[in-house]
């Protein structure tokens, strides 16, 4: 039986996107860079983020450590504007570290610590929603008191249910995106809306599917009618994976790619249609405007049976004692002013009502932008994937690695 495949993520990893930043810095597009990354196989050759040493956090008033994803907060010459406020108006110093390369890598690196109670190093951290379940399935984190946080009120109503935190208790969106379909819009000016589409024989060879199972399979799934938060078992998925094997099988997909990797097979002609991100194709077509097209290169849709809702949520770790102070800085952030700005910069989905009216005040062109804020009609189209218990991650992360050639 292949090894299972490693899950992957929605951002590119920290090393690349430090890489990705300093082209920006010497006048290089995020277009070329990851063009010249892709000739290069400059992805293989990042690895895992530089691991930082922390001074304990137990005991000390006054500052919260907070880990997070390399460029997953507004920057602005240096420093984090946004951040900047928050601590003047809390007297709260906060320890910012953009150390989060990869959710296993990240757990990897704490795991230990956890199962021995032993500060990590970090009083509050984001993590994808899978991974954020994992910690709550072992004990890994505590509660809130939303008392104390009365701006969470203004959470997306969309992403106050889900069924490994419906209360929200212990866990409260940072950003969230979509997967869908993106395709593109010269070579295939009728768009793609369904999951079928992509196994159109114009597309033979040119189609990417996401490496990671939740993505994938989730889309196939709600093309079988299954939802993917439902309770389905081994028979649904198997009959998701077999539509997978079979077209990687025969070649009409190209690849199963990371994100990065379908970008640059989207920009450089290679593939016409994939399983993509909302955020990566707002980027994509954002870049394009900017080197002087006039249309956007790219469209992006969720499909008509249905797509997926995902977010990167704030936890704190169990051997933490900052919990009031995280639940200061979280409740700032839930703020829809402070949230668009946040929302301008990253372009991700921000999870708080009332975002898209302050955005007016920022960035007027965001407005009306469907990738920052989708509208009632899309978010009743998705879903968040259920999460996977221990045995299900094991064998299911395993027959998706052996269809897909992992």
């Amino acid at each position: 039986m292949a090894a299972p495949r490693a899950r992957t993520d929605r951002r590119v990893p920290g090393s690349v996107r430090r890489l990705a930043a300093r082209a920006d810095e010497a006048g290089l597009s995020r277009r070329a860079f990851l063009a010249l990354l892709g000739a290069t196989g400059g992805l293989a050759a990042c690895g895992q983020d530089d691991r930082r040493s922390f001074r304990s956090g137990r005991g000390v008033p006054g500052y919260l450590r907070w880990g997070n994803w390399p460029l997953y907060l507004d920057e602005s010459h240096g420093s984090h504007p946004t951040l900047e406020q928050f601590q003047e108006e809390s007297g709260i110093e906060v320890i910012y570290l953009d150390s989060i390369g990869d959710n296993d890598g990240f757990y990897s690196a704490v795991r230990n610590r956890l199962n021995n109670n032993q500060d990590i190093g970090y009083d509050l951290v984001v993590l994808t929603d899978w991974m954020a379940a994992r910690w709550q399935q072992r004990g890994f984190t505590k509660a809130w008191d939303r008392a104390m946080m009365p701006k969470t009120a203004n959470l997306l109503p969309e992403l106050g249910g889900v069924s490994f935190d419906p209360g929200r208790t212990w866990s409260m969106p940072w950003q969230s995106g979509l997967t869908g379909l993106a395709w593109n819009m010269r070579e295939v000016p009728g768009g793609i809306h369904s999951v079928d589409d992509l196994w159109s024989p114009d597309l033979r060879g040119r189609v990417d599917l996401m490496v990671e199972l939740d993505d994938t399979i989730g889309l196939v799934l709600w093309s079988q009618g299954v939802d993917p938060s439902s309770d389905w078992g081994d028979d649904q998925f198997g009959a998701a994976l077999e539509v997978v094997e079979q077209h990687v099988g025969d070649g009409h997909v190209r690849g199963v790619k990371n994100n990065l990797n379908y970008q640059i097979d989207l920009t450089s002609g290679s593939a016409l249609a994939c399983v993509a991100y909302s955020g990566d194709i707002l980027q994509l077509n954002l870049e394009a405007r900017e080197d002087g097209a006039e249309e956007d290169p790219y469209g992006f849709a969720v499909p008509d049976s249905g797509g997926l809702l995902w977010s990167d949520n704030f936890l704190v770790p169990y051997t933490s004692d900052r919990v009031e102070e995280s639940q200061k800085l979280i409740d700032f952030y839930y703020d829809p002013h402070v949230a668009a700005t946040v929302a301008a910069w990253v372009n991700y989905i921000t999870p708080v009502v009332g975002a898209q009216e302050a955005m007016a005040d920022i960035d007027e062109e965001l407005v009306e932008n469907e990738t920052i804020f989708p509208t009632k009609e899309t978010l009743a189209r998705t879903t968040v994937f259920r999460p996977l218990d221990e045995a299900e991650d094991a064998q299911y992360s395993s027959e998706f690695a052996r269809a897909t050639g992992g």
